[in-house]
């Protein structure tokens, strides 16, 4: 939890395609699911983006090997950070529920 202060986060992407319409659904879903306000940018120095936006987020067209640079503010920014880059290192997976179905 933080006082306010941003967290800070990176990972390369690896996703074959890089960030198209699958892995930028799975990216704003998440980023959702977060009370933090969350941006990405696939620089350093930005242009930072709203990572919940999936028009924004797909409009960015990050190509594999892009390192991916995420910052959060708010109650949740530091489990938020670290669930989109775990998100981001693991390739997309499928929900369990999705490939477990049975």
């Amino acid at each position: 939890m933080t006082d306010g202060a941003p967290v800070n986060g990176s990972v390369l992407l690896t996703h074959e395609v890089g960030l198209h319409a699958r892995p930028s659904v799975k990216l704003t879903k998440l980023a959702k699911g977060f009370s933090s306000k969350i941006e990405l940018a696939a620089a350093e120095g930005g242009p930072w983006i709203d990572a919940k936006s999936i028009v924004k987020v797909m409009a960015a067209k990050a190509p594999k090997h892009t390192v991916l640079h995420f910052r959060a503010e708010g109650p949740d920014a530091e489990e938020a950070v670290a669930a989109l880059i775990d998100l981001v290192a693991s390739d997309f997976p499928e929900q369990p529920s999705e490939s477990v179905a049975r």
